[in-house]
Parts: C-alpha cells; sequence; structure tokens
C-alpha cells in the first residue's frame, strides 16, 4: 500500500513509473535534431502539403508547450511525486533523449524537448514487437541491446534507434540521410504508442476494482488495459470495425480518393498527391502531417501564448486550428425524425474511437435544440450554454463524456473527498463514460480493454445515441446542434485553483478568459420543419383518450418507460417527466384532443 506526505500527496518514485522501452541514455543526444533541421528539405515549397508547415500547426508540433498540458502537469506532480515523469514520456518525449524527464516538473526543458513530438523522434522509433519479415532486419539488435523490451503498444513505451536512424514509409527514398523503409510507421499500432495510456501506478484487480500499487515498485504488468484508464484511443479504435477488415466512409475521412479507411493515419494523415521533400518525387499517397483532432482551441490558446516566440509559427497554427475544426465536423453527423409532440435525434459516430476520445478531463459532446414558431420566437431550448458564465444546462439534454473519481479507499489514502475528481493522478474509478462507441463496439471487449460503457447503455454493434425532446405547441421549426468543448469552466477554475507550485494555472485561466472562456464548436447541424400535432396524444393517434393516460402514467412512474413516452410527457417542457406535467396532461385529456 501507499504511504503519505506532506497531506494530500502521495510520495512516489520514478521507480513507480518506470517502463519498457528507451530509457534516459539509450538513445545519444547527438544523433537526434531538432524540427528546423528537417526543415530545410521538408519544407518551404508547399505550406498546403509539405511535412514541416503541417506540422508546425499540429498539437504534436507544439504538445512541449502546451498550457493546458503544463497546468495539469503541475497539479499531477502536487498529487503524485514524480508522477511529471511519466507525463512527459508522450507529451514530450525528446526529454528522455536529452534526460531532462529526470526534473518531473518541466523546469528544465529546453528548445529541443519543446520541439514536442517532433520529426527525429517519430522517424527514429522501432516497432517493439519485432516482426520476423516485415520488420527492418536492424531492430532486432537494437531490441535485444535493451534492458526491458515492450511486450505491448502505449504508455510511450517507446524504443528509439540509438543513433538516429531516420525511418519512413517508402522502399525507394534516397535523402541525404540513412533511410530505413519501416512498414510500422503506416500502423495504428504506431499510434497506439502514445494514443493509449493507464496510471502505471494504479492495477486493476481481479474483481474489476483498482488499487494503488506498493511506492517505489515497478508495475506489476505492464498492459496497460491492466492499469486504470487515462485514455484509450488505441483500444477504442483497435476494437472498432475500421482496425477489423476498415469501413467505407464515402470520402469523408481519407484524403483524396478515399472510400475505405482503416488506421489512424488515414483520418488524421489524410493522403494528397504532392511531394515529401522539394527535390523528392510527386507521389500519389503522400500522408499530410496534420494529426488533426479535437485540438482547435488548445492550438488557439498556444498560438495566443506564444505570439512573440519565434518557434511557434501563427499561420501554421491557424491552419491547424482550421483543420482540427474541419475534423470536428466530419466526426459527427445527425438525423432527427418527429414522433407527433417529441422529437428524436440521433447523434452518429462516425469516428473511429469514441465520440469523444482522447484525454479523460474536461472534453464533451452534448446536443443544442432550439424550438421556434412560424415568427421565429423562441419557445423552448435544451442544453443551452450561456457564453458569459460558460455554463451549461446540463440536466436537459445528454452530455457525452468520460468523468473520473476516488473511490472510499483512495479517498482515505489521499485525503481527497470520494467521488467525482478533478485529480487525474489519483482517480481509481470510473464515475461516467457516456461516450459514443465506434462502429464494431462489443461491450464485453470494451470492458476488458479498460474502455467501458458506465452510467448509461449501448447494445452491441450501436455507434450511435438517441435522444428524444419534446415539442412546444405552435412549433414550427427546430435547430439541431452537436457542440464539442475541450474544457469546462469548472476544470479550468480547478486546474487554476489548485495549483500552488507555479503559475501555469493561472497563464491557463487568463488564455481562457481570452479566447471567449473556451466556446463550443459546433460539429453539425440541421433545421428541420415540425408539423403540428395534439398536445397530449402519447399514442400517436391524433386524439388524447384514456389510452394516453395510461401511456403518461407509465412515463411518471416507471424509470424504464420508453424515451419516447417520458418525452410526449413532458408537457412542461422541463427534459423531465413529472408531477408537473399531470395538469397540462388533464387539460389536454378534458380537451379530447
Amino acid at each position: 500500500m501507499i504511504a503519505l506526505v506532506a497531506g494530500a500527496v502521495v510520495d512516489m518514485t520514478i521507480e513507480d513509473f518506470h517502463l519498457s522501452g528507451t530509457q534516459i541514455g539509450d538513445a545519444k543526444q547527438q544523433y537526434f535534431f531538432d524540427s528546423w533541421d528537417c526543415s530545410s528539405c521538408h519544407g518551404y515549397f508547399d505550406q498546403t502539403n509539405e511535412p514541416w508547415f503541417t506540422w508546425k500547426g499540429s498539437l504534436m508540433g507544439n504538445a512541449g508547450r502546451d498550457p493546458l498540458f503544463l497546468a495539469q502537469l503541475a497539479t499531477a506532480n502536487q498529487d503524485v511525486a514524480n508522477v511529471g515523469y511519466f507525463c512527459l514520456r508522450c507529451h514530450v518525449p525528446m526529454s528522455f533523449v536529452t534526460g531532462h524527464a529526470y526534473q518531473p516538473d518541466g523546469s528544465t526543458l529546453d528548445d529541443l524537448d519543446k520541439d514536442g513530438v517532433n520529426c527525429h523522434f517519430c522517424h527514429s522509433m522501432v516497432d517493439p514487437i519485432y516482426k520476423p519479415g516485415v520488420s527492418p532486419s536492424i531492430d532486432q539488435t537494437i531490441l535485444n541491446a535493451l534492458v526491458d523490451v515492450p511486450a505491448y503498444y502505449g504508455n510511450a513505451m517507446f524504443v528509439l534507434d540509438p543513433f538516429g536512424r531516420r525511418r519512413g514509409p517508402y522502399t525507394d527514398a534516397f535523402p541525404p540521410h540513412v533511410a530505413i523503409p519501416s512498414p510500422f510507421h503506416r500502423t495504428g499500432d504506431f499510434c497506439g504508442t502514445c494514443h493509449d495510456v493507464g496510471n502505471a501506478a494504479i492495477t486493476k484487480l481481479p474483481d474489476g476494482t483498482y488499487q494503488y500499487n506498493t511506492i517505489n515498485e515497478r508495475t506489476p504488468n505492464e498492459d496497460p488495459h491492466s492499469q486504470f484508464p487515462l485514455e484509450r484511443t488505441y483500444t477504442e479504435w483497435k476494437l472498432s470495425s475500421f482496425a477489423n477488415g476498415g469501413v467505407d466512409m464515402g470520402g469523408r475521412f481519407g484524403g483524396q480518393g478515399a472510400t475505405v479507411v482503416n488506421s489512424c493515419q488515414d483520418c488524421h494523415m489524410p493522403k494528397v498527391t504532392a511531394q515529401g521533400c522539394y527535390f523528392g518525387p510527386t507521389r500519389t499517397d503522400i500522408a499530410r502531417h496534420d494529426f488533426a483532432g479535437a485540438s482547435a482551441w488548445v492550438l488557439e490558446i498556444i498560438g495566443l501564448h506564444y505570439q512573440n516566440d519565434g518557434n511557434v509559427d501563427q499561420d501554421a497554427i491557424l491552419d491547424g486550428r482550421a483543420k482540427a475544426v474541419d475534423m470536428l465536423e466530419r466526426a459527427a453527423s445527425l438525423e432527427v425524425e418527429q414522433q407527433c409532440g417529441a422529437l428524436r435525434v440521433r447523434v452518429i459516430n462516425e469516428s473511429g474511437h469514441k465520440l469523444p476520445t482522447g484525454h479523460i478531463e474536461g472534453r464533451r459532446v452534448w446536443l443544442n435544440v432550439k424550438m421556434f414558431d412560424a415568427s421565429d420566437a423562441l419557445l423552448a431550448e435544451y442544453g443551452h450554454y450561456d457564453s458569459a458564465e460558460a455554463h451549461l444546462d446540463e440536466a436537459t439534454t445528454p452530455i457525452y463524456e468520460m468523468k473520473i473519481g476516488l473511490s472510499e479507499q483512495a479517498a482515505q489514502l489521499t485525503g481527497y473527498p470520494a467521488g467525482e475528481t478533478t485529480h487525474m493522478s489519483l482517480a481509481d474509478i470510473i464515475v461516467k463514460d457516456t461516450r459514443i462507441p465506434p462502429r464494431g463496439f462489443n461491450n464485453a471487449a470494451f470492458e476488458a480493454g479498460g474502455a467501458p460503457v458506465v452510467a448509461t447503455t449501448y447494445a452491441d454493434g450501436q455507434y450511435w445515441d438517441d435522444a428524444w425532446f419534446a415539442l412546444p405547441e405552435d412549433c414550427a421549426r427546430a435547430e439541431v446542434t452537436v457542440n464539442y468543448q475541450t474544457v469546462t469552466r469548472h476544470y479550468i477554475e480547478a486546474l487554476r485553483d489548485g495549483n500552488y507550485t507555479d503559475n501555469w494555472g493561472d497563464i491557463l485561466h487568463n488564455l481562457w478568459m481570452q479566447t471567449g472562456k473556451g466556446p463550443p464548436i459546433p460539429m453539425v447541424n440541421l433545421e428541420p420543419a415540425t408539423a403540428a400535432f395534439v398536445r397530449g396524444d402519447m399514442d400517436c393517434d391524433s386524439d388524447v383518450d384514456f389510452d394516453d393516460l395510461n401511456i403518461f402514467l407509465s412515463a411518471l412512474l416507471n424509470d424504464a418507460a420508453p424515451e419516447q413516452a417520458k418525452a410526449l410527457a413532458d408537457l412542461s417542457l422541463d427534459a423531465k417527466a413529472d408531477a408537473n406535467d399531470i395538469q397540462g396532461f388533464a387539460e389536454a385529456l378534458i380537451q379530447g384532443g
């Protein structure tokens, strides 16, 4: 079990976060260059498609400068000593080349570290699981030289070529440096190296609960699935239809000429006809280095905070932000159908993982539904967002998100209250995970992979969610919008108020204020016309009688009643069927339709 120091801080050591793969000292720093070195050949010739400009505008290219990450790093280190060593492995991987990860608060990071997930890092990665006849033969020698070879993809258990020999997807490239053809770089396993994260200090027990490890001891199991889930994007994809044969998305993702998409790269590095370097051949399958995801707001605050930093290209940031918004707009679709006095809204997950996916704190997707009369007067609204207060009316709409918490045992050990928490490095329970699964979803497989559904239900194979909303009388049309938001006000304020070691919490809060308090980004919108209906008509037969009364009472008294019935019974338009609706139904019944 763990011991406590300094109040709520858990006194762990770097040993608690030791993982297999390249360690500090294994890769020789003199062989690894910053991205500026790559720009001389891979930049300044085609801003639309070249690797240099597109990467500079991505969150990958700015991971070492991200104010949101740096604010999270500070509070995480306050909660768990030395956890920053683990965090830096993903966000600032070059710190394991420079050795600066030994300072877990990031205070010694230099320009090479802040280069983020840079060119030389990715293009020196070795598949840790050697595949005879596929992996470059030199890889076996590199793996044999390691003390501990990773058996899994995840937790940034990366392996680097110690001499920085660069690798890529092509067999016919002849650059002025060593270039090793690497099939690994075309696979989702490559991305899974960092995009599947379990807390290495918290282990899953046979009964499915989680427990803190013994202090100053390595994790008993390096499989991320055996650890408390912090991110399961790779697992979500690996268990989806996309990774198992691919999905024909009709050109929604993948770039020019794409139909079936399979890998992470298909969506996040769309194919274009272009050159990879200024003197190279034009190819029809250049993977553009967009790495676009849901990072629009984070890129905005990076551009704002580093507006006078020559290492941050403002034009590239603007381009990267636009691509992130475009990716969000492609990630979901909508269907809307009226059933007498209720509107069914189906949110469809078009991505290859949960919607939303990734970092578990703050991210959320929700429905905003507005209803208007024939003169365009607003009659009702569900999921209202108050931009001035950065407040969402959570009671009237479904919210797709993951929330974490502390068990009673963890609360006793840490001094923090049990239940929902913003202390990610200490969390040992999932309070809620209502995010929409991808195509090919299977409950048992996702549960085993540490990506369970919590506080709602999705059937096997379901990659959508249906929500029902009561229509007001005289409604003529509706506006239905799926919104995405990276951070909530609650989380931003928690990072500010909980930080007592540096000023990154204040910096982040100021950036949040300057950017409109991180407003939601519309993903998709529909504006259907609505037809006249009979108020109180529960069975949709255009009248109100005792048949409707039975359905109405069931909706009020039975939690398991169909969601459609609950919406039809919501005559007070407060997003729930309860006693407030009785008078309205009685009036409708007396009128008899």
